[in-house]
């Protein structure tokens, strides 16, 4: 069986969509970004401590599924916002430009452990004041990296997007499925 080391509702969806027999575990890991640490690193990184944490925990699991999604603007790694004027702060960031997100997905079981690193860009349409506010006030924005979230109510400021949809959600759905299918979790279609 397949544990998903996240308690990400959106990761559960898009699983749920490839029709993957899993469980969901949360693992708690310090998500510190260490100094001079690059995004893709640090994604990769963060994906493998929950996986192998997660295998730790839950070794009666056949494998264990981490994965990490961060948004990256002018270089800088957005996270979750801690309140209303960090939110803004990020939006503002995004408004009218491009950045890049990057999702992780590691899978380990007893004989290895396997990463793959997707990166897509994402282009945002200027942004005012007051739709900034707005959208926090929906309360989408809380829980998110980069304070948006593009499966919701933040998808209307996403002029396009270079690369893949699902991995901006959470979990790349094509790749993800090749890591599941090499793994023995699935199989090939």
């Amino acid at each position: 069986m397949l544990v998903l080391a996240s308690q990400s509702p959106r990761r559960a969806e898009l699983l749920n969509q490839i029709g993957v027999v899993f469980s969901q575990y949360s693992v708690d890991i310090d998500e510190t970004v260490q100094n001079h640490e690059a995004p893709i690193d640090y994604v990769r990184r963060m994906s493998q401590e929950k996986s192998s944490l997660g295998y730790q925990q839950y070794n009666s699991a056949q494998a264990v599924l981490g994965a990490d999604t961060i948004v990256v603007a002018k270089g800088n790694i957005l996270g979750k916002p801690k309140d209303k004027s960090d939110a803004i702060r990020m939006l503002s960031m995004l408004s009218d430009n491009i950045h890049q997100v990057f999702t992780a997905v590691t899978i380990t079981n007893g004989q290895q452990q396997k990463s793959i690193v997707l990166e897509t860009q994402v282009c945002f349409g200027p942004l005012t004041t007051q739709q900034m506010q707005w959208y926090w006030q929906t309360g989408e924005p809380q829980d998110k990296a980069g304070s948006y979230g593009i499966q919701g109510l933040g998808g209307q400021f996403v002029k396009y997007i270079e690369g893949s949809y699902s991995a901006v959600v959470g979990l790349p759905l094509y790749q993800t499925r090749m890591l599941l299918t090499e793994f023995g979790v699935m199989n090939e279609c």
